[in-house]
């Protein structure tokens, strides 16, 4: 939620095609963690359609839909629960590729200094 709050910031302040830089510097000036793989995902979702007919596609989809939580999972609405299963998979993917890498890299160990030297 924080990158598409980011990208609709930058939206009304003028950018209609904000970068994956203009994103960070928006999370950056309040504080949030930064989430590439989230980011690119997002611009890559968007690239070439108008906010303003997605967001409006958005409420008609909502006003269409019915307000049983039992049948609906928390979160989502409509029929969107395969679409996210999806993104969390790369999501989840793209971390785990991270962390791969920074174990591999912090395998090797120095244990060799003296407390005087």
């Amino acid at each position: 939620m924080k990158v598409i709050a980011a990208y609709l910031l930058a939206q009304l302040g003028g950018n209609s095609t904000p970068s994956a830089n203009d994103l960070k510097k928006i999370l950056n000036s309040v504080g949030a963690d930064i989430d590439d793989v989230k980011i690119e995902l997002l611009l890559s979702q968007v690239e070439g359609k108008d906010i303003n007919e997605l967001i409006a596609a958005a409420k008609q989809r909502l006003a269409s839909t019915t307000t049983t939580t039992s049948s609906m999972s928390f979160g989502c609405v409509g029929g969107c629960t395969n679409n996210n299963a999806n993104v969390d998979g790369q999501v989840e993917e793209k971390k785990e590729e991270k962390k791969v890498e920074k174990v591999e890299e912090s395998d090797e160990e120095d244990f060799n200094f003296s407390l005087f030297d």
